[in-house]
């Protein structure tokens, strides 16, 4: 097995850990396998590759869509470093409206699993960050939404100023997380 999930404490949200294999060339990690998931409980039909790349300073988020376009994601770091959040917003959750945070890298072993219901953004800490999605959904601009990222009630660490950021007009027009439209819930 290629892979080690990791729980977060948070239903659906896994961290996955690769086996990297390193020498004096480099490195190589197998970044996907529907066989090795599927058998660690990751079974996803992934049907679009995203890629963004950030330079340092750049959020980018809170994003989601709604259903029936949601979205679940499999998240990696191809070059620098990020600030990774995830927020459940699923009504009805044991960890509605609390937020996961992991730094990730590409010099790391880590990925991410990041399930229907949750809004996701990263910030950026160091230039050209590439960052790769595999998402079992389509894009549908009609059903995105998102929450403003320094939402006073969900209370993000960001582990950078506000004041240092780069965000899209957009990601700055968003609402707070109470007033947020949402259609998830936490099913047992």
């Amino acid at each position: 097995m290629s892979f080690n999930i990791i729980d977060t404490g948070f239903e659906g949200l896994k961290i996955i850990e690769t086996k990297r294999f390193k020498d004096h060339r480099g490195y190589f990690f197998e970044s996907f396998s529907k066989k090795n998931l599927s058998e660690s409980g990751l079974d996803f039909d992934f049907i679009q590759d995203n890629v963004s790349s950030s330079k340092k300073g750049v959020l980018r988020g809170l994003h989601y869509q709604l259903n029936p376009m949601a979205q679940s994601k499999l998240l990696t770091v191809l070059s620098g470093r990020i600030m990774d959040i995830a927020v459940d917003i699923r009504k009805k959750s044991p960890t509605f409206g609390k937020y996961f945070s992991m730094e990730i890298s590409s010099d790391d072993n880590w990925m991410i699993f990041i399930p229907k219901g949750f809004a996701h953004g990263f910030a950026a800490f160091t230039d050209e960050t590439v960052i790769l999605y595999k998402c079992d959904n389509y894009y549908s601009p009609e059903h995105e939404r998102g929450i403003i990222y320094n939402d006073p009630d969900l209370k993000i660490d960001w582990k950078v100023s506000y004041n240092d950021f780069i965000i899209a007009k957009r990601d700055l027009s968003f609402p707070a997380f109470s007033e947020a439209e949402n259609n998830f819930i936490y099913e047992e």
